[in-house]
C-alpha cells in the first residue's frame, strides 16, 4: 500500500522540475469504459508530435510485472493505438519514434475498464528523457455511457474490510451496505437480481441468484462493478448489478506472505439485549508467487483457513459437544505467455468446509445436534490472441461446483423401510424422537404409555423425569449440489470508415447451470407420540407418527424415488460497435439470448393431448424462451465536449437469467414428497400417506420473459489530475414477472376478505383481470392425462417495479492519500417484491415460484403496490486511507443509509390464519431507523533485514457500536410486532500479524 506514496512523490518531484514541453503529457485514463469480461482491461490513446500534429508509425510497447511478455503495437495514420486484453495492473508504455527517441509513461489498467491517454512526443537533442507518471487513477469513476467502477488491491488492502468476496461489496459506490449472509445487496433490483463472478467465472448460485462462493479477499487483485448502462459486451443480463473480481498473478519476482488474523469474543461488544458473543474467529492466510520460466510462465498459490469455535453450554440432558466450523481452501494459478501475442491463464480453487455442533436446544440431547459439509471447486482456463494491431480473439472455459450436505452429527442405526415396525425400546435409534408430555385432562390420550416413554427418554429435573425434550439424531439429511459449466469467446476488430473509427465486438456464450437435490431422513426422520388421538383412513388409532422423506424409503422391488435433477441451458450472442466520430462516441449493440429449462419426470408422447407421459427420473425439456423473445438493445452516446470531460446517455434492456423454475415446476417434485408414517401402541406398522406438497406445473402459453428497461443520463468531470467526479440519473422499470399461481385465481368468486371488520367480503379481484379468465383454459385436460398441480406458471397481471436514482461520485488521489465518496438518492417501488416473500428473507428463495399469488392476500392486487423492501432513499459512502510518516497506514470506511421499508401483515382480513405476505396496509407504509457506522484500521510495517516486512494490523468495525435494528416482526397479532428481529453487528476488534517476504 506504500508504493503509491512513492509514485506520488515522484510525480511531485517531476512537477517541481518544470519539465519542458518535450516531456510526455498524459491525459491519464480520464474516464474508462467497460470492456470484454475475459479478466482483462485495455489501453487506448493518441500520440502527438505537437499539439496539432499526430504521430503516425510510433512503436508503443507495454510492459508490466503481471505480464510475462511485453505487448507492442504501432500508431496508425491518426496517431491512435490500442492495447487490448491486458492483465489488470500497472504498466509502463514506451513510445519509440523512427529517430530512436523514447518516452516512458506509467499508467494502470483496471478490470473490465479501458484506460485512455494522450502523449505528446518531441525530439530531445540532449538524449532520451523518461517521465514516470502514475495514471491519474480516475478510472474508478467509470466512463463512457456506462455506470461502472473498479477498485484495485492498493485500496482494498488499505481499508477495513473482511476476509471474503462478500466483504468487498461494501466498497462499491451505489450498492447498499448489507449484513445479509445469503441474499445480496440492493442496487436497482432485488437481492437476487445481482450477478457475481470470480476470475470471470459465474459463481452466482444457479436458480437462486445469490452469492454462493466465498473466496478469500487475499487473492483478489481488483473488483469491478457494472451498475447500469451496459453495452453488448460481457453478456450482462443482470437485473441488479454485475460484479467481477480478478485474482492475483505471479511476476518475475518470488514473493509471498503469511498472515494470522483473529477476532476474540472478548473484543466484541455485547448486544443491545445484553448478550456477549462466545464465538472465537480466526483466519490463517498464506500465498507465494513467482516465475517458473522467467518472462514466460508465472505461478501464484495461496491457502485460506477460517475457523469458528464456541463452547456450547450444557443442556438438560447433560454436556454437549462444542461448536466447530473449519474450512481449508487452496488456490493455484498459472499465467503463460506463449508468445508476445498469445497469453493463457489457468486456475483452480478448491475448498472444503466441515462443521459440527451447529445447533442444539436446551431440552435436547447432545446427539441431536447438526453438522455440515461442503466442497467447492472453481476451474477456469482463458486466453487471448492478438491476431494483429486491430484484431483480438479471447476465450474462457469455466467449471464450477458446489456440493453441500446438511447432516446430523449422529446417524441412528435404524434403516427406514415400508412395513417395518417401530422398536419402542430403541426410539432414540429410530430417528429424532420428540419425547411426549402428559395430558391428564384428555381421555382420548394414552397417558400411561406416554409416562413409560418419559421414563425411558425424558430428562431429569428435581429428581424426576420430564417430557417435552428431544433424543436420537437430527431428523433429516439434505444433499444439495450445484454445478455450472460455461464457455465464451469473443472477436474484436478495430477499423476506420471515413472519418469514423469502429471497435466491433462479436461474442458468444454457452452455459449450463444444474442442481442435484435429495432430501432423506435419518432413520424414520421426526417421530412424535400421538397417543391414539388420531385415526388412519382405515380407522385404526395412531400412537406414533413420523414425518419421513420419501427418498429414504425403498420399495419391495428395491427401487426408490430418484434425486431431483434440474438444469437451465443458456445461449447468449452479442454484437457491439463503438463508433468514434470527432468528440462523440456512439455505442450500438444488441444482446440476444435463449434459455431452456429442463425438468424431470416426463417424456414426450405425441399421441397424448399434453404431448407427454409420466416417466419418473427422466429428463425433459420443460420450457424454452426463444431468441426472438430476448432481444436486448444497448444504445449509448458520449460527448467529450472539451476532449476530456463528458456528457453521456444510454438505453439498455435486460432479460435477467436467474430463475428457479427448472426445479420449482419439475414433475418429479410430486414424487419426492414427505410422508406421514403410522404405528400402533406396540409399534406395528399401520401405513402411510403423502403430505401435501408441490408438484409439476404447466406454463402459460405466449409468456413474455421478465424484462428490465433502463435509461441513464450523466456527466463526468476531471477537475484536476487528482480529483474527478461523476453524476448521473438512472431509471429502471421491471415488467413481465412470472410466478406460480392457482389457475383460476383471477375469477375466484370475485371477492374475498374482511377489510372493514364488518364481516362483509369487500376486497375483489379487479374487474379487468377477472375478465381474462383462467391462465390455462384447458389445464384440467392436461391434469387428467399426466397429473400435476392446479397451479401454473404465468405472467403476473400488472406486476411491475420502478427504480430511479440520482448519484454523485467523487474520487481524489493525494500525494500519499486516497478518498472515494458517493451519495445516491433513490426510490424503489412496485407491486411485486422478490425481497419480501417470506418471514425469513435472508435465504435462498425461489425466483418465479415464491409465496406470491399462492392464495388470498398474496396477489399483486392485495395492497402490494407501494414502496419495496429494498428501498433506501439516502445512501452515503466515503472511504479512504492516509500513509503516515512512520511506515504506517490509517484507513477508514463511513456509511449512512436510510432504514428498511416494511408494512404490517394480517392474514385474518383475508380469511386466513397465516400472515405471510398478507399485507394489512400498502407495501412499505413504515420504515425502520436509519443506520450509520464507521470502520477504522491501523497498519504498522516493520522492515526486518532486507527481504522481510513484519505487519501488525488492527481493524475496528462499527466503532461507535451502532446496533440499529432492522427486519421488524410484521405480524400484527404478535406481541413482538414492530420489534427488530435483527440488528447490525456490534463493535468488534480484529487483530492480525503477518510477514511479507
Amino acid at each position: 500500500m506504500f508504493e503509491r506514496s512513492k509514485l506520488s512523490k515522484s510525480l511531485a518531484d517531476i512537477a517541481k522540475r518544470q519539465l519542458p514541453a518535450a516531456t510526455a503529457l498524459v491525459a491519464g485514463a480520464l474516464f474508462s469504459a467497460s470492456v470484454a469480461a475475459q479478466q482483462s482491461g485495455s489501453i487506448e490513446g493518441t500520440a502527438y508530435l505537437s499539439d496539432d500534429v499526430k504521430a503516425a508509425g510510433i512503436t508503443v510497447t507495454a510492459t508490466s510485472p503481471v505480464m510475462p511478455k511485453s505487448r507492442t503495437v504501432t500508431t496508425n495514420a491518426e496517431g491512435k493505438f490500442r492495447l487490448p486484453a491486458l492483465i489488470p495492473g500497472t504498466y509502463s508504455l514506451i513510445f519509440t519514434g523512427e529517430d530512436g527517441v523514447s518516452r516512458t509513461v506509467k499508467t494502470r489498467v483496471l478490470l473490465d475498464q479501458e484506460s485512455n491517454l494522450s502523449v505528446t512526443l518531441v525530439s530531445d537533442e540532449e538524449g532520451l528523457e523518461e517521465v514516470l507518471v502514475y495514471g491519474q487513477a480516475v478510472e474508478i469513476v467509470g466512463g463512457g455511457a456506462s455506470v461502472s467502477n473498479a477498485i484495485d488491491a492498493d485500496v482494498i488492502d488499505a481499508l477495513p474490510v473482511g476476509q471474503s468476496y462478500r466483504d468487498l461489496i461494501k466498497l462499491l459506490p451505489g450498492v447498499q451496505f448489507s449484513q445479509d449472509s445469503v441474499r445480496g445487496p440492493n442496487a436497482g433490483g432485488s437481492g437476487q437480481d445481482n450477478n457475481y463472478a470470480f476470475d470471470g467465472v459465474n459463481v452466482t448460485l444457479p436458480m437462486f441468484g445469490t452469492l454462493s462462493a466465498e473466496p478469500s479477499s487475499q487473492d483478489i487483485e481488483q473488483v469491478a462493478v457494472e451498475r447500469g448502462g451496459a453495452r453488448a459486451i460481457g453478456f450482462n443480463r443482470s437485473g441488479g448489478v454485475s460484479i467481477d473480481t480478478k485474482s492475483k498473478s505471479g511476476t518475475n519476482e518470488f514473493q509471498g506472505s503469511v498472515n494470522y488474523k483473529f477476532q476474540p469474543a472478548n473484543l466484541r461488544a455485547e448486544t443491545v439485549e445484553g448478550v456477549r458473543s462466545q464465538t472465537e474467529y480466526s483466519w490463517m492466510t498464506a500465498n507465494y508467487s513467482g516465475p517458473l520460466i522467467e518472462d514466460t510462465l508465472f505461478f501464484y498459490g495461496s491457502y485460506y483457513g477460517p475457523t469458528e469455535s464456541r463452547d456450547n453450554k450444557e443442556t438438560a440432558y447433560g454436556p454437549t459437544k462444542d461448536y466447530l466450523s473449519e474450512r481449508d481452501e487452496y488456490f493455484g494459478k498459472l499465467t503463460y505467455a506463449v508468445t508476445e501475442d498469445i497469453l493463457l491463464n489457468a486456475s483452480y480453487r478448491t475448498s472444503e468446509r466441515t462443521g459440527e455442533g451447529l445447533s442444539i436446544s436446551f431440552d435436547e440431547a447432545d446427539s441431536v445436534s447438526t453438522g455440515e459439509k461442503s466442497n467447492q471447486d472453481i476451474v477456469t482456463f482463458d486466453g487471448s490472441w492478438i491476431i494483429s494491431d486491430s484484431t483480438t480473439f479471447t476465450f474462457q472455459y469455466s467449471d464450477y461446483a458446489l456440493e453441500t450436505l446438511g447432516v446430523p452429527d449422529y446417524f441412528v442405526s435404524t434403516q427406514a423401510a415400508y412395513g417395518s415396525a417401530l422398536d419402542l425400546a430403541q426410539l432414540d435409534q429410530a430417528g429424532y424422537f420428540n419425547v411426549p408430555s402428559l395430558d391428564p385432562d384428555n381421555p382420548d390420550y394414552d397417558n400411561d404409555l406416554a409416562q413409560a416413554l418419559i421414563d425411558l427418554y425424558g430428562y431429569e429435573e428435581n429428581g424426576e423425569r420430564i417430557g417435552g425434550g428431544g433424543v436420537g439424531g437430527y431428523s433429516s439429511i439434505s444433499d444439495q449440489s450445484f454445478y455450472r459449466e460455461g464457455f465464451e469467446m469473443a472477436l474484436e476488430h478495430n477499423f476506420d470508415v471515413g472519418s469514423t473509427n469502429h471497435q466491433l465486438h462479436i461474442g458468444y456464450q454457452w452455459s449450463e447451470g444444474k442442481e442435484d437435490l435429495s432430501r432423506m431422513s435419518n432413520g424414520w426422520g421426526a417421530i412424535s407420540y400421538v397417543g391414539g388421538e388420531e385415526l388412519t383412513p382405515d380407522g385404526d388409532p395412531i400412537y406414533f407418527q413420523a414425518y419421513t422423506e420419501q427418498m429414504s424409503l425403498v420399495d419391495a422391488d428395491g427401487t426408490s424415488v430418484p434425486t431431483i435433477k434440474s438444469s437451465t441451458v443458456t445461449h447468449n450472442f452479442e454484437i457491439n460497435d463503438s463508433i468514434e466520430w470527432n468528440d462523440f462516441t456512439f455505442n450500438v449493440g444488441v444482446l440476444i439470448s435463449q434459455d431452456t429449462y429442463f425438468g424431470q419426470g416426463l417424456k414426450e408422447n405425441s399421441n397424448n393431448y399434453s404431448g407427454f407421459e409420466t416417466a419418473p427420473g427422466n429428463k425433459y425439456e420443460m420450457y424454452q424462451i426463444d431468441w426472438k423473445d430476448m432481444i436486448q438493445p444497448r444504445l449509448g452516446v458520449t460527448w467529450a465536449y472539451n476532449g476530456e470531460d463528458t456528457v453521456f446517455a444510454n438505453f439498455a434492456q435486460y432479460n435477467p437469467s436467474a430463475s428457479s423454475l427448472a426445479r420449482a415446476a419439475s414433475w418429479d417434485r410430486n414424487s419426492a414428497r414427505q410422508l406421514d408414517v403410522w404405528w400402533d401402541a406396540d409399534g406395528n406398522y399401520l401405513g402411510n400417506q403423502g403430505r401435501r406438497g408441490s408438484s409439476g406445473k404447466i406454463f402459460q402459453e405466449g409468456l413474455t420473459p421478465r424484462r428490465v428497461d433502463e435509461l441513464t443520463i450523466g456527466t463526468t468531470k476531471g477537475w484536476t489530475d487528482s480529483l474527478n467526479t461523476r453524476a448521473h440519473v438512472r431509471y429502471r422499470e421491471g415488467s413481465h414477472f412470472w410466478e406460480d399461481v392457482w389457475n383460476w385465481a383471477r375469477s375466484d368468486e370475485g371477492c374475498y376478505g374482511d377489510f372493514d371488520g364488518d364481516g362483509i367480503n369487500e376486497h375483489c379481484v379487479p374487474a379487468d383481470i377477472e375478465a381474462l379468465g383462467p391462465y390455462i383454459p384447458d389445464l384440467q385436460e392436461y391434469r387428467d392425462e399426466i397429473g400435476g398441480s392446479s397451479y401454473v406458471i404465468a405472467e403476473m397481471d400488472g406486476a411491475f417495479t420502478k427504480y430511479w436514482e440520482l448519484s454523485l461520485e467523487a474520487e481524489w488521489y493525494g500525494e500519499r492519500s486516497y478518498l472515494n465518496a458517493s451519495y445516491v438518492y433513490s426510490e424503489y417501488t412496485g407491486n411485486i417484491d422478490q425481497d419480501n416473500t417470506s418471514f425469513t428473507n435472508d435465504a435462498n428463495l425461489f425466483i418465479g415460484s415464491s409465496s406470491y399469488a399462492d392464495d388470498y392476500g398474496q396477489y399483486t392486487w392485495d395492497l402490494k403496490k407501494g414502496t419495496l423492501r429494498g428501498d433506501k432513499p439516502h445512501q452515503f459512502k466515503v472511504f479512504g486511507y492516509y500513509t503516515l510518516d512512520w511506515n504506517a497506514n490509517v484507513g477508514a470506511f463511513l456509511t449512512y443509509q436510510s432504514g428498511q421499508a416494511w408494512e404490517a401483515w394480517d392474514g385474518s382480513i383475508y380469511g386466513r390464519s397465516f400472515d405471510t405476505m398478507r399485507f394489512a396496509e400498502p407495501a412499505g407504509s413504515r420504515r425502520t431507523g436509519s443506520h450509520w457506522q464507521m470502520d477504522l484500521n491501523y497498519t504498522q510495517d516493520f522492515n526486518v533485514l532486507s527481504d522481510y516486512t513484519v505487519k501488525f494490523r488492527a481493524d475496528i468495525f462499527n466503532v461507535f457500536n451502532r446496533q440499529t435494528g432492522y427486519n421488524p416482526q410484521p405480524s400484527v397479532d404478535s406481541e413482538l410486532f414492530g420489534q427488530p428481529r435483527d440488528r447490525y453487528d456490534p463493535r468488534r476488534v480484529q487483530l492480525s500479524l503477518g510477514v511479507d517476504f
